[in-house]
């Protein structure tokens, strides 16, 4: 089994282990174990869309060795390409992209958009020290972790819905 392979069943355990984990514990949980056990992924977290004016991404759990940009605007960064466009966008040499916004020692990002019911409600962003860390393998393996998140928000979303019309 793959490095990929395991950490994906291990986030998934760990999903489904704590009866209802809430989305943002499984954030801080994939972070952290990005962060430990993936040597290139030097900063790792999440951004939520503000649900006031879905124009802002804020920043959510993450783990990483510099302080990162707490408000990121739809229209600006690379995190603002990947919610504008939904799709995901990798840069292997950040210094060669305009749009990235971030810290000069960083050399490769990705950012992978998370959706529920095809809104986008958050992102995954992990940048490296390190020119073109993130491999076509390495994009699909992120994009499962962003995935396995986006479904656990999903539930949360239905579970919210479905008390929201009961009464007490």
């Amino acid at each position: 089994m793959s490095k990929y392979e395991e950490l994906l069943e291990e986030f998934e355990t760990y999903g489904r282990s704590a009866a209802g984990v809430k989305s943002v514990i499984l954030m801080q949980y994939i972070s952290q174990r990005l962060h430990e056990g993936m040597a290139r992924y030097n900063w790792v977290g999440f951004y939520l869309m503000e649900v006031s004016t879905f124009k802002t991404l804020v920043l959510g759990p993450y783990v990483g060795s510099f302080m990162p940009t707490l408000r990121i605007p739809l229209d600006k960064g690379l995190c603002g390409a990947a919610a504008t466009s939904g799709e995901t966008v990798v840069v292997n040499n950040v210094g060669a992209d305009p749009r990235y916004l971030g810290s000069d020692i960083v050399k490769s990002n990705i950012v992978v958009p998370i959706f529920v019911k095809k809104r986008l409600v958050a992102e995954l962003d992990i940048e490296s020290y390190f020119a073109d860390t993130f491999t076509a393998p390495e994009q699909k393996f992120i994009e499962s972790c962003a995935a396995l998140v986006g479904r656990c928000m999903e539930k949360e979303a239905l579970a919210a819905a479905g008390n929201s019309g009961t009464s007490n």
